[in-house]
C-alpha cells in the first residue's frame, strides 16, 4: 500500500489524465466533421466507452458538447465564448481585412497562428457574393512546413539551416504559394503579418484555380497582411 503522503501526486496524476482525456474528445469531435456516438469515440480514443461517458456527459453539462436524440456528440455552444476570447487584439484587427480580401478575390480568408510545430487557423472569413467557395473550419491544424500559410509564418522569420526553399521564395517576395499540401486539389497564398515583436500570424486564402493566378493574388495577400500588422502596431 502507498502512504498518505503519495496520494497527492497520485490524485494529481490522475485528474491531469482525465483534463487530457477531455482535451482529446473536445479535438476528435471539432475534426471529425460529423458527431460520434460515445462508442467510437471511445475507439478512437482507445479508451472503454465508461470512462468516455462520464467526459461526455461533464462536457454536456458546461455545454462544450451537445447531443441529439441519437445519443451521438457534437461541439457545443459553450466553445463559441471560449474561441472569442483566444487572440482577441489579432482577430480584432484582421477580421476587416480578410473580409474584405475574401470579397475582392472571392476566396475563402483564414487567419493562421503557429502552435509549436503546427499551424493552426483561428478565423476563417468566406466570400459573401462568390457563387463557389472553399470551406475552411477554425480549429484546423497542419505541419508548420506544410501549405502556404505554414511556410508564410516560417518566412517572416530569420533563415534556418535545413529549410525548405519554399520559405525562402516567400521571404524574398512577401508570399507563399502552395498547391495540395493540406486540401487535396486545393490552392493556397498566405503572407505573414510580421510586427515589431516578430510574426504574429499569417492571413492566407484557399482557392481552386491555374498556378498563374498566384501572382494575381499574391500582392493582393501581402496588401492584407501588412494592414493587419500596421492595425497591431
Amino acid at each position: 500500500m502507498g502512504s498518505d503522503r503519495d496520494a497527492p501526486e497520485q490524485r494529481a496524476r490522475v485528474y491531469s489524465q482525465t483534463l487530457e482525456r477531455g482535451i482529446r474528445v473536445l479535438q476528435l469531435l471539432a475534426d471529425a466533421g460529423r458527431k460520434q456516438s460515445t462508442q467510437e469515440v471511445a475507439d478512437a480514443l482507445g479508451v472503454h466507452r465508461s470512462i468516455v461517458y462520464r467526459i461526455l456527459r461533464t462536457l454536456e453539462d458546461h455545454r462544450l458538447v451537445d447531443r441529439d436524440d441519437a445519443g451521438r456528440y457534437g461541439p457545443g455552444v459553450g466553445l463559441a465564448p471560449l474561441a472569442r476570447s483566444v487572440e482577441h487584439p489579432l482577430q480584432a484587427a484582421a477580421l476587416p481585412e480578410m473580409s474584405d480580401l475574401a470579397g475582392a478575390l472571392g476566396m475563402t480568408a483564414f487567419l493562421v497562428v503557429r502552435d509549436h510545430d503546427e499551424a493552426v487557423t483561428i478565423a476563417t472569413v468566406e466570400p459573401r457574393h462568390a457563387g463557389v467557395h472553399i470551406a475552411y473550419r477554425p480549429g484546423t491544424r497542419h505541419p508548420v512546413d506544410r501549405g502556404a500559410p505554414g511556410l508564410a509564418l516560417l518566412s517572416g522569420g530569420p533563415a534556418e539551416p535545413g529549410e525548405r526553399r519554399e520559405v525562402a521564395v516567400a521571404r524574398r517576395r512577401g508570399w507563399a504559394a502552395s498547391y495540395q499540401e493540406v486540401l487535396p486539389g486545393m490552392r493556397s497564398v498566405a503572407a505573414p503579418i510580421v510586427t515589431r515583436t516578430g510574426t504574429a500570424a499569417a492571413v492566407a486564402v484557399v482557392y481552386v484555380g491555374p498556378r498563374s493566378d498566384g501572382a494575381r493574388v499574391g500582392p493582393r495577400v501581402v496588401a492584407a497582411a501588412r494592414a493587419i500588422a500596421a492595425e497591431l502596431t
